[in-house]
Order: structure tokens, then C-alpha cells, then sequence
């Protein structure tokens, strides 16, 4: 009973801390104002409440018969109306402070300005995580201190520093996500991330553009303040340009390209709290997007073609001229891009102007991706190595082995991504066999194994231990 108690009163102080919401239109109290309380734990707002009585004043009814035939109301179970709402929907109240200690409120939660990481320190940390990308390390490292700094900083002098969003351009599996991902939890903010491919206009079949700030606010516990300062992560970005030589509307496209327009910019957006479209009832949150750090990121398939005929109209008939194919084989072609390319794929220019901060990405190479097998923090071959000394076997890698795994990567065309599917196949079989036999006490994959030449060398577990002892002497 006390234990039953004590939740109890738990629970009534964890619902302290969250707004009411109005049982009819689902506003919560920060936007609709102050709630009439009706027994059973309903709440309902001034306005839907002023809305009822008009409605019943211009019915014509006698309340007088209808009274007469009202059924006992204490056989009513008011709880049942309730409709409570679950606990991923609740909003958390703003806690009363002075405007001026807004900003060192929200500093203490992420951190304040004298403790933002350098942008130097920001891009060591990126560099445990990431392989190669230095010229994006370094850019994003640089936009995420000033972005922090912004919304940090005293306004008295009138200067307004602007939004620092970033478009990235890089091929697939060549680790845009993966960047944001480690940036978002090395400055422990708020992330969501989200594909502009289930964007829609609004009034479409599909997500419309304000359920980005709706994933975030989710990220960040329904807290709206910790949303306000978090990152914002839209994928696949090149899948919204605008589509050539059709007649049908652009749904998808275009459209959705100006609607995020206000978001990019700043602006105070109505989204729904635990459901992406807005005609769900559940209670609206207002989120100000202006301190959001938004982060773009696509692939852009075609783009080095632009890029490469743009290029080549300085060709011309005579001894100075270039080569028509001198940009064919130009690994770095991506770095040449200009927001004239990006319009010309499709991309609108007031959308380029709300993402100042454009930067690419390099393809992988051979070396990069055999870096990327062993060297991060989390290197998937640690993580195999890892999942085996469970069993306690030690598993290891020939270079020869290493350089195979990363030449079929290659051929697959899909970034980093394509390691690991490498790995899970000729992992297989050793994971299902090694628990078999308890005197494996070392696993050696070969360059043969890979090529399907040989097969991967096993070493005993007494000879594995008399190696160790060898090589000490």
C-alpha cells in the first residue's frame, strides 16, 4: 500500500511538470489559456466551453423535457471520457523566468557560451569517429561553434548574427549521415533525421514539412525549449528538385522546396505532439525554428555532368583549348560546384539562400575504406573482434585481407555502407562454426579466404597461448 501510495504521488507531481490540454480542441494550455477543470479530469478551454453555450442558446430545445429524460448522471463514468493522453503526447510546461536568464536557462541545460567546444576540439572528436572528410570536418566544425555562439550571444548592440545551415553534397556511403549522427551526440543536443522523400505539400498524401520539427520535439521529450536548440537533419535532399518537362502538379518537389522555406528562415510552427499530421487529435506545440540548426544532405546524382559541361564551354577550336575529356576521370569534380550548378539541377535559388554553408564530400578510396575498417572508435572490425572474445577467440585480420574486403567495396558503388555486407558473409560461417569447438583459440582471415582461394587459418588454443608466450621471450 505505501508503495502504491508513493507512485501515486509520483505521478501527480510528474504531471505537474506538463501543460493541460483542452479535451475538444486539443490547444494546450500555453496556447489556449486557462482550462475549466471538470470532474473526471477533463479540461476544456474559455473558448471551446463559450462555443458550447452559444451552440445550445441557438438550438431551439426545452431543456425542461429534456431534463425530464436525462438518465441518472451518477451512472455516468466520466473517466471513461477522459481520453487521457499518453504519456509521448504530453507537452512539458515552460518553467517562469525573467527574459533576461532565458538564454542562461537554456545554456545550462546544452551548455553556455564560454563552454562551447572550440572548433578545433569539435573536429578531434569527429576525428575518432570519422575517417577522412577533412574539409567537412572542418566546415561543420567551424558553422556548429559560430551556429552556438548565435544563440548564445546578447543582442543589446542590435547585431543580429544569421543562421548558419549547412547543405552537404556527397556521393552515397561516402558518411553524411554518419557525420551528423556523431556531431549531434558529441554536443549532446537534440537530433532528428528525416528523407525528404516523404515530404509533401501540405493537403497530400505523405508527411508535410512541419512533421521535421515534430520528430525533433520528440527527440527532445516533448520539451520545447531543449527542441529549440537542436539539429535537424534532412536527408536524400536532391529528391525535392524540381522536376523537368512535366505536366503534372509538383507535389513533391518545388512545393515542398518553398514550404520549408519559413522553417530554414525562423518562424514559430504549430506542430503535433506524437503524430506526424496535424488533423490527429493530439495537442499542437508552437516550436520557433530560429535557433534549429538545419543540416541538408543529399547525394545529387547527375550533378558532376552540369558541373563538367559547365566546365567545358571554355573549349573551343585551337591550340589553347581543353580536352573535351579532361574532367572524365577528376575524383574531385563535386568540389567545383557552384550555386549556379545546383540551380540548374533543380533547386530553387531562395532555398540556396537560406543554406549559406555549402560544402562536399569525397568519395571513398581503397586506403580510406581499409582505414574505415579499423581505425574508428566503433571500427566494425573491433565490433567483430569484440562479439568473438565473448567466446573468448581472438580474431585477426591479414593487411592482404583487408585490402580485398575494401577492392570489392568499391565495385559495389555504395560508400562504406557495402563493408559491412562484405563482412557478414565471410563472417558467417566462422560465427556459426567457432561455438562449436571450444579448442579454437585464434581465428586469422587471409587474403585467400576472401578470394575464395583458401581458407582462413585456426590456431589451436594451447598453441595460440604458447605464440603469446613466444613472441614476450
Amino acid at each position: 500500500m505505501a508503495e502504491d501510495k508513493d507512485y501515486l504521488e509520483q505521478e501527480e507531481e510528474n504531471k505537474e511538470d506538463y501543460e493541460n490540454v483542452c479535451f475538444i480542441c486539443r490547444r494546450p494550455e500555453s496556447k489556449a489559456g486557462k482550462m475549466i477543470d471538470i470532474p473526471g479530469g477533463i479540461h476544456v478551454c474559455m473558448d471551446c466551453m463559450q462555443k458550447s453555450f452559444n451552440s445550445m442558446n441557438n438550438m431551439p430545445m426545452d431543456y425542461s423535457e429534456l431534463m425530464k429524460n436525462m438518465p441518472n448522471i451518477s451512472m455516468v463514468d466520466l473517466n471513461s471520457l477522459q481520453n487521457e493522453i499518453p504519456k509521448k503526447q504530453r507537452i512539458k510546461k515552460k518553467k517562469a523566468q525573467p527574459e533576461k536568464e532565458a538564454n542562461e536557462k537554456i545554456a545550462k541545460k546544452v551548455f553556455d557560451i564560454r563552454s562551447i567546444p572550440a572548433p578545433h576540439k569539435i573536429k578531434e572528436s569527429l576525428d575518432s569517429y570519422v575517417i577522412g572528410q577533412e574539409y567537412a570536418k572542418k566546415v561543420m566544425s567551424v558553422a556548429v561553434y559560430n551556429h552556438y555562439k548565435r544563440v548564445f550571444a546578447d543582442n543589446a548592440d542590435e547585431i543580429e548574427i544569421e543562421k548558419s545551415n549547412m547543405l552537404m553534397i556527397g556521393p552515397t556511403g561516402s558518411g553524411k549521415t554518419y557525420l551528423v549522427k556523431t556531431l549531434a551526440r558529441l554536443l549532446d543536443v537534440p537530433l532528428a533525421i528525416t528523407d525528404a522523400t516523404s515530404l509533401t505539400e501540405a493537403g497530400y498524401i505523405g508527411d508535410d514539412i512541419e512533421s521535421v520539427v515534430s520528430k525533433l520535439l520528440a527527440a527532445a521529450d516533448n520539451d520545447v525549449e531543449k527542441a529549440e536548440h537542436g539539429i535537424i537533419f534532412i536527408d536524400e535532399i536532391d529528391k525535392i528538385a524540381k522536376k523537368k518537362n512535366t505536366n503534372q502538379r509538383d507535389v513533391s518537389g518545388e512545393a515542398v522546396q518553398q514550404g520549408m522555406l519559413k522553417l530554414l528562415e525562423g518562424s514559430e510552427v504549430e506542430v503535433p505532439v506524437g503524430a506526424n499530421s496535424k488533423n490527429a487529435m493530439v495537442p499542437l506545440a508552437t516550436v520557433d525554428t530560429k535557433n534549429i540548426l538545419f543540416i541538408c544532405g543529399g547525394a545529387f546524382p547527375d550533378l558532376e555532368s552540369i558541373i563538367k559541361e559547365r566546365l567545358n564551354k571554355q573549349a573551343s577550336i585551337g591550340f589553347m583549348a581543353d580536352l573535351k575529356d579532361k574532367y572524365d576521370n577528376d575524383s574531385k569534380l563535386l568540389n567545383k560546384v557552384t550555386v549556379d550548378d545546383l540551380k540548374k539541377f533543380g533547386m530553387i535559388p531562395e532555398f540556396l539562400g537560406r543554406l549559406p554553408i555549402i560544402f562536399t564530400l569525397d568519395g571513398l578510396s581503397e586506403e580510406m575504406l581499409v582505414q574505415i575498417l579499423k581505425e574508428p572508435k566503433n571500427a566494425i572490425l573491433k565490433q567483430y573482434q569484440k562479439l568473438l572474445a565473448l567466446d573468448e577467440v581472438k580474431l585477426e585480420f591479414e593487411e592482404g585481407a583487408l585490402h580485398a574486403i575494401a577492392k570489392m567495396a568499391l565495385e559495389k558503388h555504395t560508400g562504406a555502407r557495402a563493408l559491412r555486407a562484405i563482412l557478414e558473409e565471410y563472417m558467417l560461417d566462422i560465427m556459426y562454426e567457432i561455438p562449436k569447438d571450444d579448442n579454437i583459440g585464434e581465428v586469422i582471415l587471409t587474403k585467400e579466404y576472401i578470394e575464395h582461394s583458401g581458407g582462413p587459418r585456426i590456431i589451436p588454443r594451447g598453441q595460440a597461448v604458447l605464440q603469446l608466450e613466444t613472441r614476450e621471450l
